[in-house]
């Protein structure tokens, strides 16, 4: 029994790191920019194709891909701010929300007519291969790796965001943005570099989970709503419950599906809604 309750503990966790790297992207772009990124699942689809693209053409390993993938999602990120995400400042956010979901549809539909629907396996690369005995059960070296380095990224773009120079500017240029450019800042420039930072967490997290889960067309939309729903439930534009309540949400499912594996689907929409009938403005967000 304690082999498999730590089994789909760890599961949980692998999940719930996916979960805050992915939830703290969506964060980022709504909480400095306000702006809905509702293209987030396929951006993470397009980090996991771009590595698996990478290796099957180009030769290009895991390691490279976890450099490069994230930096090309990044850039089309900014080419989105610039182009469309731009024309709609000032406006309510739901057309920023109905953009990016039209962006959705349009990536995930190109990859589904090019690719399919069936799912393409990624290796895993060879310095992570094998695992740790503990004892009472076994841990992939992959699966380590992956919580680890979540979790540092997460931790660090928080201390970033909230203890550094470079996120007290970007906090004023969402209060006030004229008030910012007025001391020399390009506030333009800088809401596209946070929104390109946003999608490239997305990127990254897509070659992360390559190895781990199918590289699938639809790979993004079956993971967006549950991101959703955990920023909802930490705060929308919360960075740290966003992290927090990722890692929370995963190891509750993980739990859920020891106990009761039927709801553990469904159990991260109880959270949010007991959440939102308690304090709307999630866990760690502000009341207004």
């Amino acid at each position: 029994m304690i082999q498999a309750l730590s089994g789909q503990l760890l599961l949980g966790l692998i999940n719930g790191s996916f979960y805050a790297l992915l939830s703290l992207g969506l964060a980022i772009i709504f909480g400095l920019l306000d702006v809905v990124n509702f293209a987030h699942g396929a951006q993470y689809m397009l980090g996991a194709f771009l590595a698996w693209m990478g290796l099957q053409y180009l030769g290009i390993g895991y390691w490279w891909a976890l450099l490069l993938s994230p930096l090309v999602v990044g850039a089309t990120g900014l080419v989105v701010e610039r182009v469309f995400l731009r024309r709609l400042q000032g406006l309510d956010n739901l057309y920023g929300l109905l953009l990016t979901f039209g962006l959705a549809l349009v990536i995930e539909g190109l990859f589904h007519h090019a690719f399919g629907n069936s799912g393409s396996p990624y290796p895993v690369p060879e310095l992570l291969r094998g695992g740790f005995d503990l004892g009472f059960m076994y841990l992939p070296k992959y699966r380590a790796w992956v919580v680890v380095v979540s979790l540092g990224i997460s931790l660090g773009s928080w201390f970033v965001i909230e203890k550094t120079p470079i996120g007290a500017y970007l906090r004023a240029g969402t209060e006030n943005p004229r008030l910012l450019q007025a001391f020399g800042v390009n506030v333009p420039v800088m809401f596209m570099l946070t929104y390109g930072f946003g999608v490239a967490l997305a990127g990254f997290a897509g070659v992360m989970a390559a190895p781990i889960y199918q590289v699938t067309p639809m790979m993004g939309s079956s993971l967006i709503m549950v991101v959703f729903a955990v920023v909802v439930i930490g705060g929308m534009g919360s960075i740290l419950g966003s992290i927090v309540t990722g890692i929370g949400v995963g190891l509750v499912e993980g739990f859920t599906k020891f106990l009761w594996p039927e709801a553990a689907n469904v159990v991260v929409f109880v959270l949010m809604a007991v959440v939102l009938l308690v304090r709307p403005a999630g866990l760690f967000g502000r009341q207004k």
